[in-house]
């Protein structure tokens, strides 16, 4: 079995291939100082939980947009289950040539994405991320990789005004009943909603604009869910893409 690991600025999603099938995922917070002992004893609950044995695992693939987490996650995966990961990183193979200035400085899990989106569709594709950021990628109709653009999360934008309005609360980020909201919290998740709404909704027609192509557009990401239905651009979400990316570069690189 390959174990699949993406991890984020605020979540750390695991998933575990049997073949092609991706059988089981899971969600954590990411912690940049846990251990690779914390590590391995949250591996061991979550695959008990699923019911499967932890030590069928004989393959790994990580990617990483935070450095000090990275190093104990390659300890507990060489230690506790004697498998090398595969670092997604410069020199792996994508199969995706970078046409940014400094290839070396695109996120990890933004390549990640644009492969899966790009081997899903086989045509020129937008992949809307809702993290910590939300991080727009754009890919060619040959498949290259374009270049894209990173906005603060909706999470980032929600703290922010709770942290510099002194009289505003924070709310949970839902669907208000109606745009012009009647209460301050309405009022607040209207903003949040529907100017995320509208950001996601600008930049990806000025990047269709700007290609000369139309892209097939898909989100993914744990917010994907609640800003996706009301986006007139977007087509698809699919907040396991990363992991699906992971598996297909996977394959490409042999070990």
């Amino acid at each position: 079995m390959l174990l699949a690991i993406d991890v984020g600025n605020t979540n750390t999603v695991l998933g575990v291939f049997d073949g092609a099938e991706l059988c089981d995922h899971w969600r954590l917070v990411t912690a940049q100082h846990r251990t690779g002992d914390e590590y391995a004893v949250l591996l061991h609950a979550l695959f008990g939980m699923s019911g499967r044995d932890v030590r069928a695992v004989d393959a790994a693939i990580l990617s990483s947009v935070v450095p000090p987490a990275q190093a104990p996650l390659e300890h507990m995966l060489r230690q506790r289950l004697n498998v090398t990961p595969l670092v997604v990183g410069p020199g792996i193979k994508t199969g995706m040539p970078i046409l940014y200035e400094n290839p070396r400085e695109v996120g990890a899990d933004r390549i990640v994405n644009a492969v899966a989106a790009y081997e899903r569709y086989r045509a020129g594709a937008i992949v809307v991320d809702f993290g910590t950021a939300t991080t727009f990628d754009c890919v060619s109709p040959a498949g290259e990789y374009l270049g894209g653009a990173i906005a603060p999360g909706v999470t980032i934008g929600a703290d922010a005004l709770y942290r510099h309005a002194a009289k505003l609360p924070r709310v949970e980020l839902a669907q208000p009943r109606s745009v012009v909201g009647k209460n301050t919290v309405a009022s607040i998740q209207s903003g949040l909603l529907y100017g995320y709404v509208g950001l996601v909704d600008g930049i990806v027609r000025r990047m269709a604009d700007e290609v000369g192509f139309a892209p097939h557009v898909i989100a993914t990401g744990g917010l994907c869910s609640v800003i996706a239905p009301h986006s007139t651009t977007i087509q698809d979400t699919d907040d396991l893409l990363t992991l699906r990316g992971l598996k297909i570069l996977f394959d490409r690189n042999p070990q």
